[in-house]
């Protein structure tokens, strides 16, 4: 029987039983859009986590503390005092480090801030003027802190959008205006462009105040949180840690690179990292919607099952009138695969739409997987085949008198 054929008569059998094709095709659809928005939310994802992390500098490197020791037990990574504005200093000025153009000391920590009735807990960032060049931050109105501020130790701030929204509410200039952080009063001097982001690391939510003010009258510290270095250009990214840990290792009498008590590292190790953890978020989202079309694939089975059982006599009498097993294995394989790619047409579409829906509501870019796409279309073939060969084997097998008694 020719192909054509055999597509026809099949999609008038599926037609015959509307509602049996309709729930067989409805696993697929729902697998398939499965896949298709999970993978191109991961996609996002990625995109989103990389745009933020080139947002912060560029050719960034971030020195952190080390472990913090209590007794014999190992704390978090970065919850040590190890990194000092000395530290900074020696990096700025040794002739042992010429790779770096720009150091920026840091201490940040979370603290509760209120303007009036409003309240919010945001982190505070300790920096000084140089940290506008390091990490890449532009004003959307007022001044930045100078050095001025850190020598009188000015109890002055910079609020990132997100922050001035969640203290003022929106649409609101807070330049001028007086808040309180940890119960000292700080004016706001100016405010940041958004940079976008989520969560804790949000560079949009964040005060940032003078280095001094922070160390010496707000938390009543004398360490570093990170220094923040802009390495001459992307060539010696390496070479500038290199240099910058030797250095480090020599200060603070290290001999041994293992033993470090701190950490450098570089857009291209953050980067490595958050994509890491993305791209295992999106494995595990996807392999979820995976299941959904194994269970689609077992529905079509059954189906097709059912359809054998009840379409026995119709097989019996076209074996009898010279039907061969292959003819008869085509035409049942033929029908699995129009349900599946009928299902993973629609599925693709409801996917592709139920992302951008998803998109539109929430700060993710619309992009999608073209990857998932291609094998949407694969996926969906190959149920039709794998879960259409055994009712089509089973029906073939049938003998024709046998199923021509059938009740």
């Amino acid at each position: 029987m020719k192909l054509k054929k055999l597509i026809k008569t099949g999609i008038k059998n599926l037609l015959a039983n509307k509602m049996r094709t309709s729930l067989a095709i409805l696993g697929i659809v729902i697998g398939i859009g499965s896949v298709i928005a999970l993978m191109s939310m991961g996609e996002a994802s990625k995109k989103a986590v990389q745009s933020q992390i080139e947002s912060i500098g560029s050719n960034l490197l971030t020195v952190s503390p080390g472990f913090q020791m209590s007794g014999n037990v190992r704390g978090s990574f970065g919850g040590a005092t190890t990194l000092t504005n000395d530290d900074a200093q020696a990096i700025k000025t040794s002739s042992q480090v010429t790779t770096v153009k720009n150091v920026s000391p840091e201490y940040s920590s979370r603290a509760q801030v209120i303007a009036g009735r409003n309240n919010t807990n945001t982190t505070i960032i300790g920096i000084e003027p140089v940290y506008a060049d390091v990490r890449k931050v532009t004003l959307s109105s007022g001044s930045f802190i100078n050095n001025q501020h850190l020598t009188s130790m000015s109890k002055v701030a910079i609020i990132g959008p997100t922050t001035a929204t969640d203290l003022f509410g929106q649409g609101v200039d807070p330049v001028g205006q007086t808040i309180r952080i940890s119960g000292k009063n700080f004016q706001i001097i100016g405010v940041t462009k958004s940079k976008g982001g989520s969560g804790m690391d949000n560079s949009d939510d964040r005060i940032l105040i003078p280095l001094t003010t922070a160390q010496k009258q707000l938390f009543g510290v004398k360490h570093l949180t990170s220094i923040a270095l802009e390495a001459n250009s992307d060539e010696v990214m390496v070479t500038a840690q290199n240099q910058v840990g030797y250095l480090l290792l020599d200060r603070h009498n290290l001999s041994d690179p293992a033993s470090a008590d701190f950490r450098i590292m570089s857009q291209a190790d953050i980067l490595q990292t958050a994509s890491a953890v993305t791209g295992t978020f999106t494995t595990l989202l996807t392999g979820i919607a995976a299941i959904s079309l194994l269970v689609g694939g077992i529905g079509i089975m059954n189906i097709m099952l059912m359809s054998v059982t009840q379409r026995t006599r119709e097989i019996g009498l076209r074996k009898a009138l010279g039907a061969t097993k292959q003819v008869i294995v085509n035409q049942f394989l033929v029908e699995s695969i129009i349900l599946t790619f009928t299902g993973g047409l629609i599925g693709i579409f409801l996917g592709i739409t139920g992302f951008y829906i998803f998109a539109k509501i929430t700060t993710f870019t619309f992009s999608i997987s073209i990857s998932s796409i291609f094998l949407a279309f694969f996926v969906s073939v190959a149920i039709g085949i794998i879960f259409g060969w055994y009712p089509a084997k089973k029906a073939s097998n049938l003998q024709p008198i046998e199923a021509l008694r059938y009740e």
